[in-house]
Parts: C-alpha cells; sequence; structure tokens
C-alpha cells in the first residue's frame, strides 16, 4: 500500500493532510491515533470507501477500486457490519458466494473455536461473538491485504488474545499484510513489526518498529549530576521528542545526532514510550524511514488520473 500527498476534508475541516508513506508487503502494520486523528479515514480510502481530497492511495500497484484490488483486500470496520437477520451459517454462506477464493475451512475453524452456534441469528450474538463472525468472514476471503479498524475493542482479554494469535499465523502462513488501528499500545510490542502513526491529521512517523526504537534513545539524569542547564546543553543539537522533570530526575527521549555529552542513563525505548513521546509532541519533525518512503511525490497526479 502505498499513499502519495493523500488528504481528505470534511465540512468541519481537514481529517487528514499531506500523508505519504509506504506499506511493505507481509508486515503486521499498527495505525496509531487519537480520536480523530484520521485512521479510520486513511483506511477507509485504502479500501475505497472512501475518495481523497488531495492525493492518492495505491494497493498492489493500482487504484483500490480495481477489481484486483477489491478481490485481494478485506477490510472489517469497527462497527463489524453483519446481517443481523442471517444466521452464522448463512453469513459464511455469503462470504462464500461472493468470493472465488473463499477458505470455508478457516473460517468455520475460527467460529467454532469460540463455541459459536452455526444456527443462531447475528441478532441474537454477543458483542465478541459478532466480531468472531466478522473475523471469520475477514480470513475466510484469504486476502493479501486485510485491513481492521479497532478490531478487539469488545472482546475480552482472553479471546483478543486468541484471535491476535490467529492473526499472526494467518499472516505468517499466507504472507498477508496487515494494517491495524488500535489504542491498546501494549499490545502492539508483540503483534507488530511496522508502524505508523497520525496526529493533528499528519504523518509523525513509520516504519519498522526494530528500527524506529533503534533511531532513539532514552536518556535518564540527575540534575545534581547535569543542572538544568546542563541538561539543556548536552541536548541542544539533538532532536528531544519529550522530556519530563521528576523532582530532581530528568528523563528525555531523544533522536541523537550523535554522541550525547554528560552523565546519562541510556536505554531503548519501548515500543509505548516512543508512541505517547510522539502523540505528546505535535511539534516535532516526523521521522519516515527509508523503507516507508514512496518515490516521487508527483506521482500522485498521475496516480489520480
Amino acid at each position: 500500500m502505498e499513499a502519495y500527498g493523500v488528504g481528505k476534508k470534511y465540512r468541519r475541516g481537514w481529517a487528514l493532510k499531506d500523508c505519504s508513506f509506504r506499506l511493505p508487503a507481509g508486515r503486521i502494520c499498527g495505525l496509531v491515533g487519537p480520536n480523530g486523528a484520521g485512521k479510520t479515514t486513511l483506511m477507509g480510502m485504502a479500501a475505497d470507501l472512501l475518495a481523497p481530497t488531495t492525493g492518492s492511495v495505491r494497493v498492489f500497484g493500482t487504484a483500490p477500486g480495481s477489481p484486483e484490488a477489491q478481490r485481494r483486500t478485506a477490510f472489517l470496520a469497527q462497527e463489524k457490519p453483519l446481517y443481523r437477520r442471517f444466521t452464522v451459517a448463512e453469513t459464511l454462506r455469503l462470504g462464500r458466494e461472493l468470493n472465488p477464493g473463499w477458505d470455508q475451512r478457516a473460517a468455520e475453524n475460527i467460529v467454532r473455536a469460540g463455541n459459536v452456534p452455526f444456527e443462531a441469528r447475528i441478532g441474537t450474538l454477543s458483542g465478541g461473538q459478532r466480531t468472531r463472525v466478522a473475523f471469520a468472514v475477514a480470513f475466510g476471503k484469504r486476502p493479501d491485504l486485510l485491513i481492521l479498524d479497532e478490531p478487539m475493542s469488545d472482546l475480552d482479554p482472553l479471546v483478543r488474545h486468541e484471535l491476535m494469535g490467529a492473526l499472526m499465523a494467518e499472516a505468517a502462513a499466507h504472507g498477508t499484510t496487515v494494517l491495524m488501528s488500535t489504542h491498546m499500545l501494549a499490545e502492539l510490542e508483540n503483534v507488530c513489526d511496522h508502524l505508523v502513526v497520525i496526529a493533528d491529521g499528519g504523518l509523525r512517523l513509520a516504519g519498522g518498529v526494530d528500527e524506529l526504537r533503534s533511531a532513539h534513545v532514552r536518556l535518564t539524569g540527575t540534575f545534581q549530576a547535569t543542572g538544568p542547564a546542563g541538561a539543556d546543553a548536552a541536548l541542544a543539537r539533538h532532536t528531544v521528542v519529550d522530556s519530563r522533570a521528576d523532582g530532581y530526575r530528568i528523563t528525555a527521549l531523544v533522536r541523537p545526532a550523535g554522541p550525547v555529552d554528560g552523565v546519562w542513563q541510556a536505554e531503548t525505548p519501548t515500543l509505548e514510550e516512543l508512541l505517547l513521546a510522539y502523540l505528546r509532541s505535535p511539534q516535532v519533525p516526523p521521522l519516515i524511514t527509508n523503507e516507508s518512503q514512496v518515490g516521487d511525490r508527483n506521482l500522485a497526479k498521475a496516480v489520480a488520473a
């Protein structure tokens, strides 16, 4: 998936603006941002449910509305829209009739794992059971790109862990690319190997998780060792993403431009620390790794044409 200068404007203003990045194939990508940042808008454009106001999106090298892109893409919305009067079996049959590459066994296995009755109507199921059936439909399609909008929000921890495991197994076995929005930052570290962060309608981070983490360092020092002025001077030539003082101690998340002067304890930040620092600091320049950068952004005009 590639986005070239993508923007979407509603009556209330821009939901997303000037967003350019590339999601390599075979990655499990966490799409992170506060409410209203544009996550659902971005996924809707990738699934051909929304048209961008500016720029363009390419899926498998073609427009999201092309027959190839639609055949190879599955989108699971946060609302889990299913026909309430259909039974579970009828819902899976609908998926089988509409999708040439349908995998009935995979879909049924997901339903059976949750002891969901195949004869039950969708409208009588609990929220977690409906989510499981929606997952079964999405997995049964055997997509090459699976787009999930807050898929686990209504699940208990045990079911969430199980479906996360199924998601990772699916991606590993079939090379499926997954784009998943979530607010559960702590769980991303064990699931996602790629990351896209948007805030205030713009792109903040994009790249492989390991590369993004290794590009930053969390520094901890004391005012006795550095003094407030000394701390500021030591970090002046580096990109300080976030810094906090707690009594006599100062902690800073930094994109270093070389060795850091002074007495500091240096550690690689956790993914959650990295995400929270960028979400708290919209003024910090974004970081897009090489593998996540698209080519000539003027190509957006040619793509849209």
